[in-house]
């Protein structure tokens, strides 16, 4: 491709909306442009970026006997009311009515419609299968932002797939696990394999692929001795071990007068945090719930969610709080509360000589003790994990790392069969339930994260294995030599199949080598009247900024070898 040919209109200044550097960038760089809030165009550089992107992960599956499909975007809304994930998905799924007054739904996902493929499998023998695709995904994201990374159109490679029994699912989940890891590392993407929360994809566990990057927006506590890492919606830690003072009376109230935080009783009364319950309200599909966490501690949403399998969670408001327990926040507490559900968090198990409100404002308990004094309807995990906490299997700090969640892969079991009615003769005739998996990866952000990890002060510097052109050939001056040179290369490097892009453009020097960074190739060649005069040209590597003087007769070859 001839550079005065390409339309890639590149910018000088970061445009003002963009935050995150993959945004300002791949505006700048004349990649893509939006046309409304969450949806993008992309222009030529990106389709090709996104083309080998794609190219990698189609490889990769099928390296482990993935087959591709192709699956409509518009789905009838029964399939996803079948699953039980019409009223789940809530706001984020786009839903629509076609002229006939039949509801349809835009795939946020494609977990259903594959589900349904399946009903036809009929025998063990038929299995296992892995089933994927590349297809637009649409999602009514309430806040779309930092270009590619949160949108509400994009690819997304999806695979699926079908086993007898739960040993087949495991092998199926290592397989892509694995690919996994090869993938991102063919895309230059650093990764770190984290537990996560399965979400509204259900099921019995699940590993994101989450790369460490500033503008990321998922934490990961990850230990730098043992390699354990998760998700903040999943994440544990070792706790330091507190010694309470045994209660033998019962609670006791106290006055505490205009207290409304954790921190007020610690400044005021001199209650340390970690002898504090916490004590939350929220509905749990529509069921007032009492939430107690240890006073220092703060409460992970997700985790109450997986823990209680609600699908509608939402804080209760002053109004309700009032209602329900006679007293505002900040003087709230569970003991000898019986008319609604409890559930406490695993790090208040046997404490005693606690501290609490006592459903009275301005008032407080003390002296409380965990078993004797409050009714817990359910223990759980609820603590969101922080910076330098012990690792649950090594004790070595944790760090918290912003990452971007480029991957993630699921164990759904037998949630979608079951509701769709997949079933298969195993190997003595007898009908059985095929249980799943579901891998997804989000191709324009895989793009995004790419970037965000290899940029520097000019621009992008793209891996060389998704580069949009692997070599830029500069042409410096009028000089029809100099012309014939540079054309010669771009012939002879095009013919040996490397990806050439020449810039014969009527450009100062400078711009055309502003452009060639801001875009990010590879490899530049600078072919001048000085440098042919003297039987050389220049070849920079973008990568790290070295220029190396090489003779004209070599070129092709030292340029094939550097990509190859």
């Amino acid at each position: 491709m001839k550079w005065s040919n390409l339309y890639a209109p590149t910018l000088r200044e970061d445009p003002a909306e963009a935050d995150a550097a993959s945004h300002r960038l791949l505006v700048r760089a004349g990649y893509i442009r939006q046309l409304q809030a969450g949806h993008y165009s992309l222009l030529p550089l990106a389709v090709r970026v996104r083309t080998k992107v794609m190219a990698i992960v189609r490889e990769e599956l099928d390296r482990i006997g993935a087959q591709e499909f192709l699956t409509p975007v518009m789905h009838p809304a029964a399939l996803w009311q079948q699953s039980g994930r019409w009223d789940v998905m809530g706001p984020n799924l786009f839903r629509l009515k076609d002229r006939k007054g039949a509801e349809q739904a835009l795939g946020v996902t494609h977990e259903e419609v594959f589900t349904s493929l399946g009903t036809e499998l009929r025998s063990y023998k038929q299995l296992p299968q892995i089933w994927y695709q590349f297809q637009t995904k649409l999602r009514d994201e309430a806040r779309p932002k930092a270009g590619l990374m949160r949108v509400r159109e994009f690819t997304m490679k999806d695979s699926y797939s079908f086993d007898v029994d739960e040993a087949g699912l495991d092998t199926a989940f290592d397989a892509h696990k694995r690919a996994y890891h090869r993938i991102f590392e063919r895309l230059g993407i650093p990764v770190l394999a984290a537990d996560a929360s399965n979400g509204s994809m259900s099921g019995s566990g699940s590993t994101e692929f989450a790369c460490p990057a500033a503008a990321g927006e998922d934490i990961v506590m990850s230990c730098p001795a043992c390699k354990y890492a998760a998700n903040t919606e999943k994440a544990t830690s070792q706790l330091e071990p507190i010694a309470d003072e045994p209660t033998t009376d019962k609670a006791t109230a106290f006055d505490t007068p205009n207290v409304r935080t954790i921190n007020d009783l610690v400044q005021r009364f001199d209650v340390p945090a970690v002898q504090q319950i916490k004590t939350l309200v929220y509905f749990l599909d529509g069921e007032l719930t009492l939430v107690l966490m240890r006073g220092d501690h703060g409460l992970v949403d997700q985790k109450l969610l997986d823990s209680t399998g609600a699908i509608d969670m939402r804080p209760a408001d002053d109004a309700e709080i009032v209602d329900a327990m006679g007293a505002h926040a900040g003087s709230l507490g569970a003991v000898d509360v019986d008319k609604y559900p409890i559930i406490a968090d695993s790090s208040l198990a046997g404490r005693t000589n606690m501290v609490t409100g006592a459903n009275r404002d301005g008032q407080h308990l003390r002296g409380v003790d965990m078993e004797r004094d409050i009714t817990v309807s359910q223990w759980a995990d609820l603590r969101e994990v922080t910076q330098g906490e012990p690792c649950p299997t090594c004790a070595t700090p944790l760090d918290a790392v912003r990452a971007i969640e480029v991957g993630h892969i699921f164990k759904l079991g037998r949630k979608y069969t079951d509701a769709f009615g997949v079933t298969v003769l195993d190997v003595n005739g007898k009908e059985v339930t095929p249980i799943m998996g579901s891998y997804g990866i989000g191709v324009e952000r895989a793009i995004a994260a790419a970037v965000e990890v290899h940029h520097d002060d000019k621009g992008i510097v793209w891996p060389l294995s998704i580069a949009p052109y692997s070599v830029a050939v500069v042409i410096l001056g009028k000089d029809e030599s100099v012309a014939a040179v540079g054309e010669d290369l771009y012939e002879r490097l095009s013919n040996d199949g490397i990806e050439v892009l020449l810039d014969d453009r009527n450009e100062r020097p400078g711009a055309k080598f502003a452009d060639a960074e801001l875009v990010g190739i590879p490899y530049r060649v600078t072919v001048s009247k000085r440098g042919i005069d003297s039987g050389t040209a220049e070849i920079t590597n973008r990568a790290n900024g070295e220029t190396e003087v090489v003779e004209l007769s070599k070129l092709a070859e030292v340029i094939k070898s550097a990509v190859d």
